[in-house]
């Protein structure tokens, strides 16, 4: 049970070749997939945290692993997504501003521990961070795989023209969110410049 924790962390590593792999899928199961295992990787980030915390069972290797595999999952996908969709400003934009942040802050994270100085998690990051899990989900999933969750999981269930209605909101609200995330990456981040730039 004391290993559920970091075995989750390692969960999401490991999913993140999977997901590299499932955007090579031909057709809307491509968007279907990538989203799924893009879920079950965010739940991972949210569940590893907590039951390590509720379990008193912090280890030093989930301390150090969990935020890796946190950057790992969200620049890798960023960079698939704008692979994949390189003339979209709507992905291009708000990912490199995300992923310009992620690299940034990594550094000075490194260069706050050397000089034994701590920025604490705030509650807007966190804020930012689920933002962020549901913008790049809403993505994944996209019109395609929008349509094909909407039309083979609800077909019977939904009225035609609330399909069609629900598929562009899911659009435009995925593309909402990703760059509220980016705003919110930037404004976060500012703690750790600001905490680096006293201790120079």
């Amino acid at each position: 049970m004391n290993q559920i924790p970091n075995f989750l962390t390692l969960l999401r590593i490991i999913l993140i070749p999977l997901l590299i792999g499932a955007f090579y899928i031909p057709g809307m199961f491509s968007n279907v997939i990538t989203a799924l295992l893009f879920g079950i990787a965010a739940i991972t980030d949210y569940f590893d945290g907590y039951l390590a915390r509720s379990m008193r069972v912090q280890s030093n290797f989930g301390r150090c692993l969990d935020p890796i595999a946190d950057k790992l999952l969200v620049i890798v996908t960023i960079v698939m997504l704008i692979k994949f969709n390189p003339t979209n400003p709507w992905i291009l934009f708000p990912g490199l501003i995300i992923i310009a942040r992620e690299v940034l802050v990594s550094g000075l994270r490194e260069y706050l521990a050397e000089v034994n100085v701590r920025v604490p998690v705030s509650i807007l990051a966190k804020y930012k961070t689920a933002v962020q899990m549901f913008g790049i989900g809403g993505l994944l999933l996209g019109e395609n795989g929008s349509a094909y969750v909407l039309y083979q999981w609800f077909g019977g269930y939904i009225e035609v023209e609330i399909k069609y209605l629900l598929i562009s909101v899911i659009s435009v609200l995925a593309k909402i969110l990703f760059c509220l995330a980016a705003i919110l990456t930037v404004i976060t981040g500012y703690s750790y410049f600001r905490a680096s730039f006293k201790n120079m």
